[in-house]
């Protein structure tokens, strides 16, 4: 284990620059931030979290936008509004983002949706309620899928034996 003296004491300064190449523009990951400053991930982690929680935008998974939040979207949004095509296009690449998605958000933001939609309490319960059946009635598939499985062993084991016996059980 590393004693508190061993282990290495970063500025804010540093912080903040590591960080920046997780924000947009950058975007980079936080493995490839990782192997460039030779940082370890987990302490890459609670700096990205530290400035999430102050309000900075640092987007929470780069591999997959379609999960970012809506703040994070939002800024995306923003950032893109005063592009042209060709910007765009360019923003796009260096981003691993699709100009749809871009519009998706964007006409989310002037809706004013999220894809996180508060449900009511009864729509709540009714969700609930049809996510258990569904659950029973996969339960019950599984079941039903293992006891074919097993019906159709038994009539190959069955034309083995007669193969292998001759006759279907005649004596």
């Amino acid at each position: 284990m590393v004693s508190d003296e061993e282990m290495p004491r970063y500025s804010e300064e540093f912080k903040e620059k590591i960080v920046q190449k997780m924000m947009s523009p950058n975007s980079m990951s936080v493995a490839q931030v990782s192997r460039e400053a030779g940082v370890s991930e987990p302490t890459l982690y609670t700096w990205k979290n530290k400035y999430q929680n102050e309000g900075k935008l640092v987007p929470a998974d780069p591999s997959n936008p379609e999960n970012w939040s809506g703040k994070n979207k939002l800024a995306v949004v923003i950032e893109t509004a005063a592009l042209n095509e060709h910007e765009l296009s360019e923003y796009c690449r260096q981003k691993g983002l699709y100009a749809e998605q871009i519009s998706r958000w964007k006409e989310g933001a002037a809706t004013g949706n999220d894809s996180t939609e508060r449900l009511t309490k009864a729509e709540r319960s009714m969700w609930q309620k049809e996510k258990k059946k569904s659950r029973q009635l996969e339960k019950e598939l599984r079941r039903k899928e293992k006891a074919l499985a097993e019906a159709a062993a038994l009539l190959i084991l069955e034309k083995k034996a007669q193969a292998i016996w001759g006759g279907g059980g005649e004596e």
